[in-house]
């Protein structure tokens, strides 16, 4: 036992990059190919260069010709290469032939993997930093049934050979990962960072799949990339599959609906349906180039400092049952939103907000970060061809209703928003459902808790049903059928 001295605080070793790859190759049962296209064969390289490699390595192979890759892996319909659909042919054919050429007869103690990555690199002009698909199929039992796991990279390095190195320590980090940490997928996520600093690579997808990762939602592991802050947003769709943001957003029209939804109410709905409406009928929309996306912060999930995964979860099977892809984000500014949506599309964004949301926009203490302030914020923000749909409030004690033109904002704010809202940019929503103005989510939520009842009419169809079926949000099932 090593020597311990007063003060010393307990921390987790990392084991270094020759000591992962060395542990693999003198496991005489882990055996495999590697297939790495795009940026070298850097993962590689690390389990040649550890020793013992020819009991793990059956087969190293880096199809650069386009030619000779559709020859081994076939064509893409899109005829694209960096994609997941690409990646995922990779696997299964690499998977496929291990099985074929290797006889289980012979070896029936070997456990098979295939790693995998396609990857584009920055461009000679550095205006790309590049991208790339890396994966693993794997079993971490002799003859039992794959395991998946697939993430996507975004480099942020400004050097082709540096990103290469990263890359292929990522690699062994997966690797590693997947056969000596596969029963705990969070601390698994973390371990892809080992030896490599967050200002370089960015993990904003990925997806766990198979017989060991069974229990495993991917949604919760979407939610672990914005705890590591491993990226800054993430999205995933009604059937609760990862989705790469990049393949949803590019040239497509956004339009972004930003809240709570604990739980979500007929109010988001409308807000939501009227404003879809409008957007459509600016001129510049079309119906089947339009993403809607239901945006949550990562603030608006924390409960006393602590993110809650469980009430997460909730808010995101709500979201999911009604059809709508839900995307979780570190952007507490809404400059920030559009920024990112401005990455991958240059269409018409629109935003739809109440008017507290609005008059925040219009708080200089939210900007005081900035070297330019509001001005640089709004500059952002307001970039292009931004609109802003606005869901008036009404004061259910005087019935008076507030909408853009008699807004409070602060006094020395006036002008700047009287140059938006006359430049079109603030738009109020004018076909609203008068009858649910009242509603609100706090309000829904403290009934429930309560147990007092008038709650489910508040909220969308059948939305009711999943939070009494599923004990949602504290909706204790029995409780609410003595009240009724």
């Amino acid at each position: 036992m090593g020597v311990t001295l007063p003060g010393d605080n307990d921390f987790e070793s990392v084991p270094s990059l020759k000591s992962k790859s060395l542990r693999i190759n003198l496991n005489r049962n882990i055996y495999g190919t590697f297939a790495e296209i795009g940026a070298g064969q850097e993962t590689v390289r690390h389990f040649f260069r550890a020793g013992g490699a020819s009991g793990t390595i059956a087969k190293a192979m880096s199809a650069y010709d386009k030619d000779f890759s559709d020859a081994v892996y076939g064509v893409q319909d899109d005829g694209r290469y960096v994609t997941e659909a690409r990646l995922r042919r990779m696997l299964q054919h690499e998977s496929d032939l291990i099985e074929e050429r290797i006889a289980r007869d012979k070896h029936p103690e070997k456990m098979f993997f295939t790693y995998a990555n396609t990857v584009a690199t920055i461009d000679f002009a550095k205006k790309y930093k590049g991208h790339g698909w890396v994966g693993i199929k794997f079993q971490a039992a002799p003859l039992e049934e794959y395991s998946e796991i697939i993430l996507h990279v975004r480099f942020k390095e400004t050097d082709a050979r540096l990103q290469q190195i990263t890359l292929g320590i990522l690699g062994v980090n997966l690797i590693y990962g997947a056969f000596y940490k596969h029963d705990q997928p969070k601390k698994l996520l973390k371990y892809l960072y080992d030896h490599i600093d967050k200002d370089k690579i960015e993990i904003d997808m990925i997806n766990f799949d198979g017989h060991r990762f069974k229990q495993v939602d991917n949604r919760l592991m979407s939610l672990q990339l914005l705890r590591n802050e491993m990226t800054e947003a993430v999205m995933f769709g009604p059937d609760g599959k990862n989705i790469l943001s990049a393949r949803i957003l590019y040239k497509k029209n956004v339009l972004a609906l930003r809240g709570s939804f604990r739980p979500v109410t007929k109010v988001n709905m409308d807000m939501y349906e009227t404003a879809k409406a409008m957007f459509i009928k600016s001129g510049k929309v079309k119906e089947d180039k339009l993403e809607t996306i239901f945006e949550i912060t990562l603030s608006n999930l924390k409960a006393q400092g602590e993110i809650d995964e469980e009430d997460f979860m909730h808010r995101a099977e709500l979201l999911c049952s009604l059809g709508q892809t839900v995307m979780i984000s570190n952007f507490k500014e809404y400059y920030r939103l559009v920024e990112y949506f401005n990455n991958y599309t240059k269409e018409r964004i629109g935003l739809v907000m109440g008017v507290n949301n609005l008059v925040d926009i219009f708080d200089t203490k939210y900007y005081t970060h900035l070297s330019g302030g509001i001005l640089e914020a709004f500059g952002k923000l307001f970039f292009k061809d931004l609109r802003v749909y606005l869901y008036p409030m009404i004061d259910t004690e005087t019935g008076e209703l507030t909408t853009s033109d008699n807004i409070k904002v602060h006094p020395r704010m006036k002008e700047l928003y009287k140059f938006f809202k006359y430049n079109g940019r603030v738009i109020d929503i004018e076909d609203y459902n008068k009858d649910v103005m009242h509603i609100f989510s706090r309000e829904v939520l403290r009934m429930i808790a309560e147990g007092e009842d008038g709650w489910r009419e508040m909220l969308p169809p059948g939305i009711a049903e999943l939070i009494e079926e599923q004990n949602l949000f504290g909706c204790n099932t029995v409780d609410m059928l003595g009240t009724s």
